[in-house]
């Protein structure tokens, strides 16, 4: 496209600002935009062909024009993509929208109940002093049940279905493995708890899941006795459920506990009235544990004559329906929004 020039005079460049900034105003579109571009700023575009015309002029008045149509190129280039955004812009901006408004709230995730419940309880435990040990979640036969005092055949084994890998493979039943673990690669004393997944090929119902999560807690020492167990468990269960939490301990059997008992809380919902979640008992059942068996310490190599120490195990899933009263455990598992947005 040829562009007829015959701007040798300041006034005459003076307009061609002018009209350059008046039509620059009116670009609306893309459309409008392109043909600017061409008419102004391409190779044969107005801008270029006075620049090149430049070279005909007399060395005074070159020095001069030059200057001025180098300016009026910039300012020109400059509006011009001010105008070719505004352009691209303003046709598809939604005019409804307020930039002046407050932003819209976005929804923040939050931890699943159960791992709250595992942090709290994990919390409580370490400003007792107890550290925080993890172990694989599958396990040897050895680690899962022989070194727990549970050989082949022990009758104890039909207490837990288990997920068999293969002859000595297995998913973890429960999280006491650790403990074996921990004994292994620390002297006493030892305090620590054991956080973890465990798996047990039950059916599924609204009491029961093939998986759960466990917190497991080993206190070794010389001089460990039955009251640094029940002292340790009332000043948990006072910490996470009330202040006033009374707890009552009944015997009970686990083959790697001698003696074994299991810890009732006075129900933290009725006060110890009766109510549909204890049963109308006015207790609450939530973990199990016991002495820590000689047989345990010696396949450790740990001196049972010399270091005696508790064991404790509670089920999150099981202190989770307590503390806020669900009747079903599949809810944890469905992934409800809606269920999981209440916590």
């Amino acid at each position: 496209m040829s562009q007829e020039i015959n701007l040798h005079t300041p006034q005459s460049l003076d307009k061609l600002q002018e009209t350059a900034l008046l039509e620059l105003e009116a670009i609306k579109n893309e459309s409008s935009a392109e043909e600017f571009r061409i008419k102004y700023l391409g190779k044969k575009g107005i801008l270029r062909l006075l620049l090149k015309s430049l070279g005909t002029m007399a060395p005074e008045d070159r020095k001069v024009m030059g200057a001025k149509a180098n300016t009026i190129r910039a300012l020109v280039e400059s509006k011009f993509q001010e105008a070719h955004w505004r352009s691209n812009t303003e046709d598809t901006r939604d005019r409804s929208f307020d930039p002046g408004l407050p932003g819209f709230p976005f929804h923040q995730g939050s931890l699943h109940p159960l791992m709250q419940i595992r942090d709290e309880i994990r919390d409580i435990f370490s400003s007792m002093g107890f550290s925080i040990d993890y172990g694989p979640e599958v396990e040897t036969d050895y680690y899962n049940f022989e070194a727990l005092n549970t050989p082949a055949h022990h009758p104890a084994r039909d207490m837990q279905d288990t997920f068999y890998i293969d002859e000595s493979i297995v998913l973890r039943t429960h999280t006491s493995p650790v403990q074996i673990r921990v004994m292994e690669g620390q002297k006493p004393p030892i305090r620590s708890i054991m956080p973890g997944r465990v798996y047990r090929n039950e059916e599924i119902s609204s009491r029961s899941y093939c998986l759960f999560h466990q917190v497991e807690g080993l206190y070794v020492d010389e001089n460990v006795s039955f009251a640094d167990l029940k002292g340790t468990l009332l000043a948990f269960s006072r910490r996470f459920f009330d202040e006033k939490t009374e707890i009552k301990i009944r015997p009970s059997f686990f083959p790697f506990t001698e003696p074994s008992v299991e810890i009732d809380v006075r129900c933290f919902l009725c006060k110890g009235q009766g109510c549909s979640i204890c049963k109308k008992t006015g207790w609450l059942e939530v973990l199990g544990a016991g002495m820590v068996h000689p047989n345990v310490f010696k396949s450790v190599g740990i001196d049972p004559e010399k270091y005696t120490g508790f064991a404790f195990g509670m089920g999150i899933e099981r202190i989770a329906l307590l503390k806020y009263g669900i009747d079903d455990i599949r809810l944890f598992y469905e992934n409800d929004a809606r269920f999981l947005q209440q916590f």
